[in-house]
């Protein structure tokens, strides 16, 4: 084709903010070539990126009502650039530009070299090399050389030490990656679109091509950019279409030259400000923003020319604020936007999610949040699948929280934790293991496994679940676990090897595709979200630079999540046609009837600057990138051109997670210059509302009274206090038979620490017939022990040496004295008021050969306070007391001379009796024993006096059935 003489005033032209960007791009596309069938078909338009081209795809179905032959739409920002547009930018007869490197593979091969150069792990390593990638590609786009770093340093004496150091690992590493990509044969992605759109600018600007070209959309001012834009706006058939560029009448010269982004030494840009980015392109494309003309369209709103230029006097520069004081009021009138102000994010979700059905109410009328928190949108979507909607989320949802993504990640837990129980169960029990057939039995396996794995956490790895199985098999009574194990054993056997000692992220990527398969088989890889997994775990175990990453167990399931993350997995189809879910970059060029923006709290919109851990602000600023505040300026150009909607909603949450929040600085502006926006009240109370009942009916205390010939005729001796203090708690345990189970992984607390102090002082009766000397060593042993904690064995074993020690003494002492142990752990029980009492002593002495009975209880804390057994508690000594008395132990019948409490704790924490702490008056206390438990029998379990719950909340020590009892809802109340 001939060379064409460029047009005598460039194609520059603005859809306004209040318009729908794709719809009036397409409206005007479509009648421009109504008399031509292929005319569209030969033209080609630039967008921004791959969601914008799916907005305008949609937009020409609109508008054409029926099929059509679509331009070629290409995005400029894609990554796969050159596979999407064919020949476009790339054609046969140009010199071919190099390969650019795989994503993945840049990734490892960045990570791996700021591993060596920081010595930190993988996974931080990993997260270092994306924002080093991010910098990297910045220094590109904007066209700066290693060498205009490197002329940088020694010019910042004022760098913080943290910030040199920084600079000074970024210049070693841009000497290495360059060497190592060439070794590669690759060339940067950012690079590679670079020398496509400045190959396309050169060739365009001499040859343009058939058809028409459209620029629409794009408003990064990237100079590779610029350079083609302003072809595209100089050629016979060509146009830039921008969105939102205010024209002089919203903001006049004079405002428009205060922005900045002349060039780098511009002394005092305005980046936040809405229109300096488009300024900034405008600046670099060479064209003067007086060359703009608007483009056919229609406003979204009947108001919305004016609320948009209320708008941009709200967003205007601060310096120019001052022209608010001379406003009419109707300039200040923002019609059709009102706000919504709600306690906390869960309740602003639930009004966001009714005013989206509630828009459903009207045919046709379409709606959309547009948010960028992402928590916040994903809150919305779970509302309304309430009401069967499905909402249309444009960014998707993460790979790691769906399915097969959470089933990666519970392999790579498990591994890392060791077979930890919470770890291991949460794997075992996950939706796609052992999906279809055969479920309910794995399930059931799954569920004996969750009952012994309660309690203290075993050793690590499998030997420690084999031991602990062991352990329990031993006992008759559970040995229905064994075949459970059998069968689970084998598969749980295979996640030992998958981060042995150097494993790569290769090899965890390999290990995992096995294990998933073993675990879930194809149910791990079906449906979307499925093979997206498999793509990913392919590529990286297809990457010779993952093979060489070596990987600590600490590292993967954090680096693998990251992986995850950055995977977005859309559904393919049955989302509702009518509601949206937009993020900032999709909403640009969309517009429906009731736009919601959400989340209008400082910090969320706009975002906060990231902080680039490369390049301090000051290199960033002396270097010309764009900083931090532009991302801010983006925001609030997007902001002004979504208030121009139909109808509009504000929303905000007073508090987030954490603590009150602020308004955002872009809400603030718009009720300073209006004097308050409308508030949707209606809502805000129905959100609040909603899910509450109509009116409180709280709980009662209960009190069960069931008859007399119901009640259990069974008591164990540490039972009393809790049918004393808590009848309702007695009742559940005995009558109902619920028992509390205990956690997963339970720490070594102090009822573990009783029980098993308890198991060494029967070892040392039954095996050391209570040789004072083999106290100590016996209790060295169980520290020893290797299901002991460090933490335990290091804080409470010295204390535990201490007190043995002391005890050790006192033994020999009372030996020489002629008193031996005569039973130790005894159970016994006997018939006492009607009741069968079943108890347990810690031991029995003898005083003398044929001499009197003591009777002792050994405690790791304090004896029981005086106040306690005065009120008729903790008489559990004196129980026992009983028991011997009725004959209820072995070979014993007789009343108990002396009841003694022996105390393991520290010696500060003992009263003035010492560690061993006699009861005074043994025959007397067996009396009280008596008295107090005959009462006890009568009233609740041979009498008809209901279980009460917490009928003495002062000595109810457990709150184990206070959820039963629905305690909250009624203690306290009148």
């Amino acid at each position: 084709m001939p060379a064409t003489e460029r047009r005598r005033d460039p194609s520059l032209h603005f859809i306004p903010a209040e318009a729908s960007f794709a719809d009036a791009l397409a409206v005007q596309l479509v009648r421009r070539h109504a008399g031509d069938p292929l005319g569209l078909a030969r033209g080609r338009i630039l967008l921004p990126n791959a969601r914008a081209v799916r907005a305008v795809t949609e937009a020409f179905v609109r508008a054409s009502g029926s099929g059509l032959l679509l331009p070629r739409l290409i995005p400029i920002g894609d990554p796969a650039l050159d596979e999407r547009i064919g020949g476009a930018f790339d054609p046969l007869d140009s010199e071919p530009v190099p390969p650019a490197i795989d994503p993945l593979t840049r990734q490892a091969e960045l990570a791996r070299l700021v591993q060596q150069a920081r010595g930190s792990g993988t996974a931080e390593s990993w997260r270092l090399a994306e924002e080093l990638a991010r910098t990297l590609d910045q220094l590109l786009v904007e066209k700066k050389t290693p060498a205009d770093l490197a002329a940088q340093f020694g010019r910042n004496s004022d760098l913080a030490e943290h910030q040199q150091r920084a600079l000074d690992q970024l210049s070693v590493l841009l000497s290495q990656w360059p060497k190592r990509r060439e070794e590669l044969g690759r060339i940067e992605l950012t690079d590679r679109r670079n020398r496509l759109l400045e190959g396309t600018a050169r060739r365009w600007s001499v040859t343009p091509p058939d058809g028409f070209t459209i620029a629409a959309g794009i408003t990064t001012a990237a100079p590779a950019v610029a350079a083609l834009l302003k072809v595209v706006a100089w050629m016979p058939d060509g146009a830039v279409v921008l969105p939102g560029l205010a024209d002089s009448a919203l903001l006049d010269d004079e405002q428009w030259q205060a922005l900045g982004g002349e060039g780098d030494d511009d002394p005092a840009p305005e980046p936040t400000h809405p229109q300096y980015h488009l300024k900034l392109l405008l600046n670099r494309m060479g064209i003067d923003r007086g060359a703009a003309r608007p483009w056919p369209s229609a406003s979204a709103a009947p108001d919305g020319p004016q609320r948009s230029q209320a708008a941009a006097l709200a967003l205007t520069a601060a310096s120019f604020s001052q022209q608010w004081s001379r406003l009419e009021p109707e300039q200040r009138r923002l019609g059709g936007v009102r706000l919504a102000i709600l306690p906390d994010p869960a309740t602003e979700a639930q009004a966001i999610a009714l005013a989206l059905r509630e828009a459903l109410q009207t045919p046709e009328r379409t709606a959309a949040l547009v948010t960028p928190d992402r928590q916040l949108a994903r809150r919305v979507g779970a509302h309304l699948k309430r009401w069967g909607i499905e909402a249309d989320d444009s960014a998707g949802t993460p790979l790691s929280l769906l399915p097969p993504g959470t089933l990666l990640l519970a392999l790579a837990t498990a591994a890392t934790e060791r077979l930890a129980p919470v770890a291991l169960l949460a794997l075992l029990g996950h939706p796609l293991v052992r999906a279809g057939e055969g479920r309910q039995e794995w399930l059931d396996d799954v569920r004996a496994l969750d009952l012994a794995l309660r309690g203290p956490r075993p050793l690590p790895g499998l030997d420690g679940l084999d031991r602990l199985v062991a352990d329990i098999l031993a006992d008759e009574k559970r040995r229905s676990l064994a075949p459970r194990w059998e069968r689970l054993r084998p598969v749980v056997a295979e996640i030992e090897g998958l981060l042995a000692p150097g494993t790569t992220l290769a090899g965890l990527a390999a290990g995992l595709r096995r294990l998933a398969t073993l675990f879930a088989g194809d149910a791990a890889w079906s449906g979307s979200a499925g093979r997206a997994a498999a793509d990913l775990l392919a590529g990286i175990e297809a990457s010779p630079s993952t093979a060489a990453l070596f990987l600590s167990a600490e590292d993967a399931v954090p680096l693998l999540r990251r992986l995850l993350d950055g995977v977005a997995i859309r559904p393919p189809f049955g989302q509702h046609p009518r509601i949206r879910i937009l993020g900032l970059i999709e909403a640009r060029l969309i517009k429906t009837d009731l736009m919601i923006l959400s989340g209008l709290n400082e910090g969320t919109w706009p975002a906060p600057p990231s902080p680039d851990p490369w390049l301090p602000a000051s290199v960033r600023r002396a270097l010309g990138l764009p900083g931090a505040e532009l991302r801010i300026g983006l925001s609030a150009h997007d902001f002004v051109g979504l208030l121009c909607a139909e109808e509009v909603l504000l929303t905000r949450a007073r508090r987030d997670g954490r603590s009150p929040t602020i308004s955002s600085r872009l809400l603030l502006r718009l009720e300073a210059l209006t004097g308050g926006l409308p508030r949707n009240k209606r809502l805000e109370a129905l959100a609040i509302r909603l899910d509450e009942p109509d009116r409180e009916r709280p709980a009662t205390r209960p009190h069960p009274c069931p008859p007399r010939a119901e009640r259990p005729r069974r008591i164990r001796v540490t039972d009393l206090d809790r049918l004393k203090a808590d009848p309702f708690s007695f009742y559940a345990k005995a009558m109902l038979g619920l028992r509390p189970l205990d956690p997963l992984g339970r720490e070594q607390d102090a009822a573990w620490r009783g029980t098993i102090v308890h198991a060494l002082f029967e070892t040392w009766y039954e095996e050391d017939q209570c040789a004072p000397s083999r106290l100590l060593p016996r209790a060295r042993e169980l520290l020893a022990a290797d299901d002991i904690h460090p933490l335990l064995r290091a804080l409470w074993g010295p204390r535990l040496l201490e007190a043995i020690e002391r005890l050790s003494e006192f033994e020999g002492a009372n030996q020489k004295q002629g008193r031996r142990p005569i039973g130790a752990e005894v159970d016994g029980e006997a018939e006492i008021a009607g009741v069968r009492l079943i108890g347990r002593a810690d031991r029995i002495d003898r005083l003398s050969p044929d001499g009197e009975l003591a009777i002792l209880d050994f405690k790791t804390g304090k004896p029981p306070a005086k106040n306690q057994i005065e009120a008729g508690f903790a008489l559990q000594l004196g129980l026992l007391g009983l028991i011997a008395e009725a004959g209820g132990f072995e070979g014993i019948r007789e009343a108990p001379t002396k009841l003694e409490y022996w105390s393991l704790a520290r010696p500060d924490k003992v009263d003035a009796r010492g560690f061993v702490a006699p009861v005074e008056r043994a025959s007397a206390f067996l009396g009280e024993a008596r008295d107090h438990f005959t009462a006890a029998a009568a009233r609740w379990l041979t009498g008809t006096e209901p279980f009460t719950a917490k009928l003495q909340p002062r000595f109810a020590r457990y709150g184990d059935y206070d959820q039963l009892m629905r305690l909250e809802e009624w203690l306290g109340r009148s």
